[in-house]
């Protein structure tokens, strides 16, 4: 990534600032890939407190993997708690990537990813329909000791926002340019640090923007006074 000192300077800063603000939360740590991909394929487009919500759910309702794998989408959607193009598209890669393993293993598993090495396990888990570059980190940094820092559309954007990255770095470049920067040990540490940041920091831009939507009719409106 161009700029990669004047970056990785700012990306260090922003750790010791994220780890004073928020408390540190104990790794996820998945004996199966697949579990790991599932939640993956549910947090990505949501907030992790309604991923945590989901996978409770998730877990009290179906029995296992393969359950999930032949429910009908619209359970799905119910346990997400709303049925929106969000919650449908969660659920419809949920189904394409469970039918993928199943077909390829004949089982809803992916065990066999951890006989082979990291790269090939890596190639193997992007090669499934349904997965993106999040997924694929998740699993490999959760379930296959592999080194990556997951990253959401939100994560990168508050990157981008805050002139952290370089604004023409795309996902990959990100992604590699974060993993040098951060080590293996506090992967998962800086991954939750930047997820918690990047989601309540899009509450308070939600927040500001209604706020100043209101200042701005109050101001129309009280031209519109003074000009009657």
């Amino acid at each position: 990534m161009k700029n990669s000192k004047e970056y990785s300077k700012k990306i260090q800063k922003l750790f010791r600032s994220l780890k004073r603000k928020y408390p540190k939360h104990e790794k996820a740590a998945y004996d199966e890939p697949a579990e790991a991909l599932v939640y993956a394929i549910t947090s990505e487009k949501i907030t992790h407190k309604q991923a945590q919500t989901a996978a409770k759910r998730f877990n009290e309702y179906f029995v296992d993997l393969n359950d999930l794998r032949v429910s009908r989408p619209e359970e799905i959607v119910e346990m997400l708690g709303e049925d929106n193009p969000t919650t449908r598209e969660i659920a419809a890669r949920l189904k394409t990537a469970l039918r993928a393993i199943f077909e390829k293993y004949n089982t809803v598993s992916l065990q066999d990813l951890r006989k082979i090495g990291k790269r090939p396990a890596k190639e193997a888990l992007s090669q499934i329909n349904g997965t993106s570059p999040f997924m694929v980190d998740f699993c490999m940094l959760t379930a296959l000791d592999g080194h990556a820092i997951p990253l959401t559309e939100k994560m990168i954007e508050l990157l981008r926002n805050e002139q952290l990255v370089h604004p023409q770095a795309d996902h990959q470049q990100i992604e590699g340019f974060l993993s040098r920067q951060i080590t293996a040990k506090d992967g998962y540490y800086f991954y939750t640090l930047l997820r918690q940041e990047s989601e309540s920091d899009r509450k308070k831009r939600e927040k500001t923007k209604k706020r100043t939507n209101k200042k701005t009719k109050k101001r129309k409106t009280k031209k519109t006074k003074e000009n009657d």
